[in-house]
């Protein structure tokens, strides 16, 4: 089963979304391989290129949704929502492309702003109002405070702590967070 395409660019409060160019990508790897910002990755740093063909290739994928998050022509951060297949006990096709896991980043010099908020909702409201989703999970390091609490902000519950879970390059093995929400949660809340 194909997924419907999403309507780009849309709105993400002051932020555009829209997919990515390779001229964006080159904003967003200004950034990217920062320490401040891969300390918080499982992907710690990326080759450019490979990075680049990725995002591009990802465009015309119908089970990725990545899109630059741009205000006022510069690139502030990105989001994607990544379609799965559910459990399922595979009767029909009720099981594919049910769930989405969502991802959002913001360059550090933007961070604070309620960016990552905007993004994430914005994309939550792809999921349920257009892509038809069942649920959608995301995850972080438990330290990062400002992720989770992003999650936490837009009514996502706290549906796992992984006990040492994550490798981490510079702390070894640390705990994980993984957070959900399901399409009926998230219209009650809209």
């Amino acid at each position: 089963m194909t997924s419907p395409r999403a309507a780009w660019p849309r709105r993400a409060g002051p932020l555009v979304l829209r997919p990515p160019t390779s001229d964006d990508l080159d904003q967003v790897l200004e950034w990217r391989n920062r320490p401040e910002v891969t300390r918080w990755l499982l992907h710690t740093m990326v080759d450019p290129e490979a990075f680049r063909t990725a995002w591009l290739e990802s465009v015309e994928d119908p089970d990725q949704h990545t899109a630059v998050a741009v205000l006022d022509g510069v690139v502030v951060g990105t989001g994607s929502l990544d379609l799965r297949d559910g459990m399922g006990q595979f009767h029909g096709d009720a099981w594919r492309g049910a769930e989405g896991l969502l991802g959002y980043l913001i360059d550090p010099v933007h961070a604070g702003n309620g960016y990552a908020t905007d993004i994430a909702r914005s994309l939550l409201d792809l999921a349920f109002a257009e892509l038809g989703l069942h649920r959608v999970t995301a995850g972080c390091f438990a330290d990062n405070v400002a992720s989770w609490r992003v999650m936490e902000k837009l009514g996502m519950r706290r549906e796992q702590h992984g006990v040492r879970d994550s490798w981490h390059a510079e702390l070894g093995w640390i705990d994980g967070y993984t957070y959900g929400i399901l399409a009926e949660e998230w219209r009650a809340s809209r």
